[in-house]
């Protein structure tokens, strides 16, 4: 899709601007002033479309994917890449690969769930991931340079959709929650699984 939309569209914005995933300066002041708000030291930041955290989380896949398939391919045909490479490469490989999914486990319960179920207005599950919407008044609390856009240029009606049904907010609290257990126990398991590995080696 986006080389439809860059290479044969030719839209622009994919790489800088407002709709753009690419950080900027505007993600290191609202880093900032996030850390001045953690500590009453300031106002919360005005976000716009994209917040630095979710730039971040979406870049990050990228280096995730790459260093975890590598490696794990190294693992998975030790034969073929021990023609070219010594034999100290596949211990590099699990390694690498066994601590890049502690990271990523790591960092979706200590930064992803902070930032998105954890907040005092989402605690204690934000339903956004299953329903798909979410109320006027936090889209304008929390997005309030993209709801000025959109007021501006006439489009907020048209993002308007019904509330979720009770049935449906049931639904995505006992998904979700379910999703939630599960995801800690492998959690708990991962590291008492690295735990127990470095015990080992003393």
């Amino acid at each position: 899709m986006l080389f439809r939309d860059v290479v044969i569209r030719g839209q622009k914005g994919y790489f800088w601007g407002w709709k753009s995933m690419t950080p900027n300066l505007k993600d290191l002041k609202d880093l900032w002033a996030n850390l001045k708000y953690f500590l009453y030291l300031g106002p919360r930041p005005e976000l716009d479309r994209w917040a630095y955290w979710e730039k971040f989380d979406y870049l990050a896949v990228f280096w995730g994917v790459g260093m975890i398939g590598v490696s794990g391919l190294m693992l998975w045909y030790p034969d073929f890449f021990t023609r070219f490479l010594p034999g100290w490469a596949l211990n590099a490989a699990y390694i690498i690969h066994s601590d890049e999914a502690l990271l990523a486990t790591g960092f979706i319960f200590l930064f992803h769930f902070f930032h998105t179920h954890l907040r005092p207005e989402s605690f204690p599950m934000d339903p956004v991931i299953f329903t798909g919407s979410m109320p006027l008044h936090r889209f304008k609390e929390e997005r309030p340079f993209e709801y000025q856009r959109m007021v501006e240029a006439g489009t907020l009606e048209q993002h308007f959709v019904p509330p979720p049904s009770r049935a449906q907010i049931q639904v995505a609290h006992v998904f979700g929650f379910a999703a939630v257990a599960i995801g800690v126990w492998l959690a708990v398991l991962i590291f008492k699984a690295v735990a127990s590995g470095a015990l080992h080696l003393f």
